[in-house]
């Protein structure tokens, strides 16, 4: 039985990747990880406001004893707000690649161009494998015309391009006019693979403090049909690499992400509410799957169920949404 697959020029034991979550923060949690059986890790993001901040404190330090203004002091988060410093995330990339043997994937997360450049080659000089881009821009100015925002996310991921070497991948939102042009636009900037899809963490509203607080929900298991249409809609039209993210929780839903064309599925909510070991659940119904119903490889079936192989094409579009909706029977809605 052959489970091996390929993802940004890699060639994996699995698709099982675990993504940029606390699961991969530190040394020790990335050997775990790799001893539970995943193929590769993203480590946890680092964030733009970091590099930002680190500047920020920097120049406080050289100029504290100068006239200046003072009002600004507070403007960016304390540095215990995030968990790892930038000096820290880099020796966390070296100790990685110095102790374990699957493919260190990096994660930067920022919305803007300056922030990105110059750490991205210290990240490769580090050590690290690859690099994902968690493009987390969320445009709220009405006079804002969509085909700027698309540019910024272009010209983010060209820029990085041409600074780096190794592979890159862009994590994007699925909230875009026309997904499959924002795809095909990221592939032709040079993107070696696309994770679909990023997900957006919505603020809540607490009534009693009457304060904006944040609120981090775990995927759930439906969550996984939008990365599945969109992967299969674009597999085949697209010459780059497709992670599949948000909402897989079972080895059924890996072997349907490789169906419609995923390299890797990556995974991170099951494992937190499982344990990382959960990585080999998965990979044994994996195989058992595959062994009941003649399948020897993932390659096999890769693409399979991919709207390009599909006999019904429209299955992927609206066909399948008017029939979804006309399946419902007034009498079958209960009524009180």
């Amino acid at each position: 039985m052959d489970l091996s697959t390929t993802y940004l020029g890699f060639k994996l034991k699995t698709p099982l990747v675990v993504s940029a979550s606390p699961l991969c923060e530190g040394l020790n949690n990335i050997k775990k990880a790799e001893d539970a059986g995943a193929s590769a890790v993203v480590l946890r993001s680092l964030f733009e406001e970091q590099l930002t901040n680190e500047r920020f404190e920097l120049d406080k330090h050289l100029t504290e004893n100068t006239d200046s203004f003072s009002e600004a002091t507070s403007f960016f988060p304390e540095a215990s707000y995030f968990n790892l410093g930038p000096e820290e995330y880099l020796e966390t990339i070296r100790k990685a690649k110095a102790n374990v043997n699957i493919p260190i994937i990096a994660s930067l997360n920022g919305a803007t161009e300056g922030g990105w450049i110059d750490f991205s080659k210290k990240i490769e000089q580090a050590g690290a494998d690859a690099l994902e881009m968690n493009i987390y821009y969320i445009a709220t100015n009405p006079n804002l015309p969509s085909q700027v925002v698309e540019k910024i996310y272009f010209d983010i991921l060209k820029e990085v391009k041409a600074a780096v070497k190794i592979p890159v991948a862009v994590k994007v939102s699925p909230f875009f006019s026309n997904m499959a042009y924002m795809a095909k636009g990221l592939a032709d900037a040079g993107a070696n693979g696309l994770v679909l899809f990023n997900r957006f963490y919505q603020p809540d509203i607490n009534i009693e403090t009457l304060e904006v607080s944040p609120l981090a929900l775990l995927s759930t298991p439906q969550a996984f049909r939008l990365p599945l249409r969109w992967i299969g809609i674009l597999y085949g039209k697209i010459k780059t690499d497709f992670a599949a993210s948000g909402g897989i929780h079972t080895a059924a839903d890996v072997i349907k992400m490789m169906m419609v064309g995923a390299n890797v599925a990556m995974l991170c909510s099951v494992l937190l509410r499982h344990g990382v070991h959960y990585i080999r659940t998965i990979e044994k119904e994996m195989e058992q799957w595959m062994t009941e119903n003649e399948y020897e490889s993932v390659s096999q079936m890769r693409g399979s169920m991919s709207q390009i192989r599909c006999e019904e094409p429209s299955e992927y579009e609206r066909a399948q949404y008017v029939r979804v909706l006309q399946s419902y029977k007034a009498d079958a809605i209960r009524v009180k």
